[in-house]
């Protein structure tokens, strides 16, 4: 299905990113597989779990290269487009998954621990993002008008927010929002952007989710990253074309599309409300619109 595209996938070192990058390969894609190597927390940097990587693609029989690029860097983002173009000879698809916690409640949670989790997971979607989109709007004003992809990695965090979580969930809520913007402005390049919203075992969230929890069947690990690949190869193939600005949940052998904020019970009086007025109005709405879902942990 993703035979002969050229694919880069972030955060590709480890969990999800490891199993989208070897998912691809799988299906003949040529892989840039970037991972800064860092810690959980974010901290180091080490070129082995990318390299890891690409051994095994290329044990596989695949093309891939490694490359430990910081995705929220603005060089080191348009470093990792030009690797895939460089290798390659072009770029078509881009999954940002890179990411990691510094969970705290939010009256504990330092300046430093907000800006960094905003920083890798928001910045680092849109840095790579905005160069690649670049790229592909040289090759429409070439007259090669690509049949690109970005697909963006979110939370259920993201969609309803998590306890002991703020800085992480108002990143994935971001990158929501920076989703539905670039799928308006990059479908006149060729382009589609999706998000997807993915539960599975990772470093992040191996004491949340453990072996085989939930798990429908005996021998299906419900919780194995791998379980989510197939939805990303999918929309990162010919034959997504037609789907863009939507947002999928996905996890074990679950898929679902999420339905986000959009415009519920309305009363219009025609001119400015007083407050008085406004507390009869307020609760006739909240009784005619649906309840929200819990925030996870509330």
């Amino acid at each position: 299905m993703a035979g002969g595209r050229v694919v880069v996938v972030t955060g590709a070192g480890r969990g999800i990113g490891r199993a989208h990058a070897l998912a691809f390969a799988a299906e003949g894609a040529r892989v840039v597989v970037n991972d800064v190597g860092a810690a959980p927390d974010g901290s180091g940097c080490s070129a082995g779990p990318a390299q890891d990587v690409v051994d095994e693609i290329e044990a596989l029989g695949g093309e891939a290269v490694a490359t430990t690029d910081d995705v929220a860097d603005w060089a080191g983002s348009a470093r990792l487009v030009r690797t895939a173009i460089e290798s390659f000879g072009r770029l078509d698809v881009l999954v940002n998954n890179a990411g990691f916690l510094r969970d705290r409640m939010l009256v504990n949670l330092g300046e430093q621990e907000w800006d960094a989790v905003v920083r890798v997971h928001l910045k680092g979607h849109f840095a790579p993002a905005r160069h690649a989109a670049q790229y592909w709007r040289a090759e429409t004003k070439a007259g090669r008008k690509p049949d690109a992809r970005v697909i963006n990695t979110s939370s259920g965090a993201g969609l309803l927010g998590s306890v002991g979580q703020g800085n992480y969930s108002a990143a994935k809520a971001g990158i929501l929002g920076l989703t539905l913007v670039a799928a308006a402005e990059f479908g006149r390049y060729g382009v589609t952007v999706n998000a997807i919203a993915p539960a599975a075992r990772t470093r992040m969230t191996e004491e949340a989710f453990a072996a085989g929890m939930a798990a429908p069947g005996e021998g299906f690990d419900a919780m194995a990253p791998e379980n989510v690949s197939p939805l990303v190869v999918w929309l990162g193939s010919a034959a997504s074309s037609g789907v863009t600005g939507r947002v999928f949940e996905v996890d074990g052998g679950r898929v679902s599309i999420a339905d986000g904020w959009r415009h519920g019970p309305v009363r219009d009086k025609g001119s400015r409300w007083t407050p008085a007025e406004l507390g009869p109005v307020v609760t006739e709405l909240l009784a005619e619109a649906p309840a929200a879902d819990p925030v996870y942990g509330g």
